[in-house]
This record gives C-alpha cells, sequence and structure tokens, in this order.
C-alpha cells in the first residue's frame, strides 16, 4: 500500500492531467472549465521579486557530445574518427566563443542549434560542461575499485531518479524541487495554486513532502464535457452536485484523503480556467512543436502569477526520445531544432513580458552518451553537457571542465563514458541559491552539498 504523502501527491497530479475514475473523472472535467461567460480578472504585472525556475527535462539521455563538438580543424578530425557513424557533419556547425573559458580548443554547437548559439552570443545562454549523477567525487582509480559510485549506474530508472532528486547513494523519496518548494512555499503565502506546475505529468523532480505538482498541459484547463454554451445556472448545479459528493462521509483515510486532494485540485483546475482569459496575448511567434506549446502555456501561466499571489514557481517540462542505440544521426538533429525553436521562443516571451531577469530555464538528462559509437547509435554514458537560460545568466560562456575526448584517458571508465567533473548537487545547489536558498538551508535542499568543493559555479 502506499504511503499517504505519495498517495496524494499521485492524486493531486492526476488530477490535473487524466483525473481520477468514475464520477470524479466526470466532475474534474466539469470543474475544468475555460470560458463561461463570465468577467474575468486581468493579468496583474509579475512582482518584481518573483522568480520561476523551469527544468526542461531531456528524457532518454541526451548526447551532449554531439551537441557541443570540436570546432578548430585538428580537434574535430579527432572527434569525427572516434565517433564514426555517429559524427556530425563539419559543414554548418555553429562556431561559439566564450568570453572566459579555454581549455586550448575550439567549441562549436550542432547545426540544429542556432536559436541556442544567438542566446549564447548574447551573452543569456551558458553551457554547463561535463556534469552528472555523483555520490562524492571520484577518480578513475575509485571507479574501477568501485568506490563511492552512485547507485546503478547506467540506468534510466536510477539516473532520473538521481538527477532529479540530487541524492546518488540511497534511494530518494523526494526531488529536490519539491524540497525547494517545501522550503520556500511561504513566500507564496497569499497564493492560491501550488508553485510545483508540471506539464509533463507526475515526476520525480517536484515530488515533495507537503508542496504537492500540480498538472495542466499545453492547452490550458480541458474543456471536454461542458462548452462554453453551457449555461450558467446548468454549470451552477453542476457545480453543486460535484460539492456535494466531495464532501460526503467516507468509510477510510485514503478515502477522504482522496476527496480532500481531488476537490482542491478541482478548485484550481477552476480557478485557472477563470484566471487565464486574463494573460496578455502574447506576440512571440513559438514555433509549432509539442515542447514549445508546453513552454508557451509556461509563459502564459508566469504572466498570471501575481494574480494567483505566486511569487516563487517551479516548472517541468520533458522533451522525450532521446535514446538513439540506432538511427542516431537521422532522430537527433530534430529533437535538437524543436528544443533550439522552443528555448529561444521562450525566452522571447519572457523578455516581453518583462520577466526575462526573473526566469532562469536550465536542461537536464539522464545521462551522456558513449563517445564510442554503437554501429548508428550509441549506449548510455555518464557525464553530460547542459543549458542555462535567462536574463539573470552569466551567459556567452562555458563552465565546468570539459572531458578530454579521449576514449581510454583520465575522464573515460569505457568507451567515453566520461567520469563527471562537476555534480548534479553542485549544478543544483547554483539553481537554488539564485532561487533564494540560503548557505545555510542548502543541505535541507541538496543534503550531499558538503561533499563538493562548489556549491555556486558562478553561472548566475
Amino acid at each position: 500500500m502506499p504511503s499517504r504523502r505519495k498517495f496524494l501527491g499521485q492524486c493531486c497530479a492526476a488530477v490535473g492531467t487524466t483525473g481520477l475514475l468514475s464520477a470524479l473523472t466526470q466532475l474534474r472535467v466539469i470543474a475544468a472549465v475555460a470560458s463561461d461567460g463570465l468577467d474575468r480578472p486581468r493579468a496583474a504585472a509579475v512582482a518584481p521579486d518573483y522568480k520561476a525556475l523551469v527544468c526542461l527535462y531531456l528524457n532518454g539521455g541526451n548526447d551532449a557530445t554531439n551537441m557541443l563538438i570540436p570546432g578548430d580543424p585538428a580537434g574535430y578530425s579527432a572527434y569525427a574518427r572516434l565517433r564514426a557513424d555517429v559524427a556530425v557533419a563539419q559543414s554548418g556547425l555553429l562556431p561559439i566563443s566564450p568570453r572566459k573559458f579555454s581549455d586550448g580548443r575550439s567549441w562549436a554547437l550542432h547545426s540544429a542549434l542556432p536559436g541556442l548559439r544567438d542566446l549564447f552570443a548574447d551573452g543569456k545562454l551558458a553551457v554547463l560542461a561535463n556534469v552528472g549523477s555523483l555520490a562524492r567525487p571520484i577518480t578513475l582509480a575509485d571507479y574501477n575499485a568501485g568506490r563511492g559510485l552512485p547507485l546503478q549506474l547506467f540506468s534510466h530508472a536510477d539516473q532520473s531518479l538521481q538527477w532529479q532528486s540530487s541524492i546518488s547513494d540511497t534511494p530518494a523519496q523526494t526531488g529536490w524541487g519539491g524540497r525547494l518548494a517545501d522550503l520556500l512555499d511561504a513566500q507564496n503565502s497569499n497564493s492560491q495554486l501550488s508553485m510545483l506546475v508540471t506539464l509533463a505529468g507526475v515526476n520525480s523532480f517536484q515530488r515533495g513532502n507537503n508542496v504537492l505538482q500540480f498538472s495542466t498541459g499545453a492547452g490550458g484547463v480541458p474543456n471536454l464535457l461542458m462548452g462554453p454554451d453551457t449555461p450558467v445556472g446548468v454549470r451552477g448545479q453542476i457545480y453543486n452536485a460535484r460539492d456535494r459528493i466531495l464532501a460526503a462521509g467516507y468509510p477510510n483515510l485514503h478515502s477522504a484523503a482522496h476527496a480532500a486532494v481531488t476537490k482542491k485540485a478541482l478548485d484550481d483546475q477552476a480557478l485557472l480556467g477563470s484566471v487565464l482569459p486574463g494573460a496578455p496575448t502574447l506576440n512571440t511567434i513559438f514555433p509549432n512543436t509539442t515542447t514549445a506549446a508546453n513552454l508557451k502555456m509556461v509563459a502564459r501561466l508566469i504572466s498570471v502569477a501575481s494574480t494567483l499571489g505566486l511569487k516563487r514557481q517551479i516548472y517541468f517540462v520533458q522533451l522525450n526520445g532521446f535514446d538513439f542505440h540506432d538511427d542516431q544521426v537521422t532522430g537527433h538533429g530534430p529533437l535538437l531544432t524543436e528544443l533550439s525553436g522552443a528555448m529561444k521562443a521562450f525566452y522571447d516571451a519572457t523578455v516581453e513580458l518583462g520577466v526575462a531577469n526573473q526566469v532562469t530555464t536550465f536542461t537536464a538528462s539522464d545521462f551522456g552518451r558513449t563517445f564510442a559509437p554503437n554501429a548508428r547509435g550509441t549506449d548510455h554514458g555518464w557525464g553530460n553537457h547542459q543549458f542555462i537560460m535567462g536574463g539573470a545568466v552569466q551567459g556567452g560562456d562555458i563552465y565546468g571542465r570539459m572531458m578530454s575526448l579521449a576514449v581510454g584517458g583520465n575522464d573515460d571508465t569505457g568507451r567515453g563514458r566520461w567520469i563527471p567533473s562537476t555534480s548534479v548537487d553542485e549544478y543544483s545547489a547554483t539553481l537554488a541559491t539564485w532561487f533564494g536558498v540560503s548557505a545555510s538551508n542548502l543541505p535541507v535542499v541538496l543534503p550531499n552539498i558538503g561533499r563538493f568543493a562548489q556549491p555556486n559555479l558562478g553561472f548566475l
């Protein structure tokens, strides 16, 4: 039997998208009304002390060594020789010029990332090199001896959990985004909606002890059963019937908790349906992709944050499909095109809304891929590169230490599975510090941060 906290968290997130079973499913849909003909509150200006973190999770293990590629002739030649069938063509690579970082090599972005190249050049995008799950800093000798390793390396499920929880040596019950929300939710003292909003269903990153995930979609509040032409009086009757069902007595704790969480989620959906129509119309053009649609909804939700009484928000968006064991060259490029277009449009939307300095978007992924290919694909790796985007980002630079890209070198545990030189804990701590966590409270959000040397990597 699941724990009460886990049960409640799953119920709350599920109600926001797919709903509950039987009558409760119908009631959730009924309550989720986007338009009922009544006057709508207009969105208030976003508060000057508002901040949002947006986690963009690249599900399946993004091959970042095909995202950031040696750009000089000698470096590219060595890269192409080792990557063989999965090497990206040199023609069309997008050179970048880091402002401070230098390791004697030149670097370029994949040709599918022009939007991110432009943000990098404008100082609004940073790259964090070779970051991954670590229980503590380790060397190749440690790895070979099996000392201090994360649990179940190279496993999708385990490494996704470790990235999203920032705990690599024990099974985690909460995510670092959820613990962050638990710590700072008091700043949303007048809030009417959860500060944890997911556009990808239930996730480990936003699992907390107190603050529950609220799930919605790119289309906002669904309008599946009751259309805009349903008479207002009929709506009132339906709402009253819903309230009577949810207020009825229940024979056990799970049923009562189920009803309470369902009612809260239905109320939240109805509230969102009344507020979203008051969001300002965005002039920014978003590409016609799932990720862009999700990020456009995030932008709309941010624009009504003050109306909802929110000063802190944490969003989770997911782009699927990165587990390329075959046909990587064919499949990876379109995913990067979707990523670049969606991120660039989202940044432009935050500029349009006047909140670019208050919103930080960051990527994460299960792990990197092996540098040595597996015919036309790659296998599960370890260390990986990530993007951080926003007006507050000290962009136009690469942070951390690049791996050598030498199979069999000191960074390689085998076939180009790079030992991370930066931990997920340090990455997360830098983001959490910007979000408002004090140094003394960092261990509350990131229990293992004391094991690592750099709780602030300097990109914010």
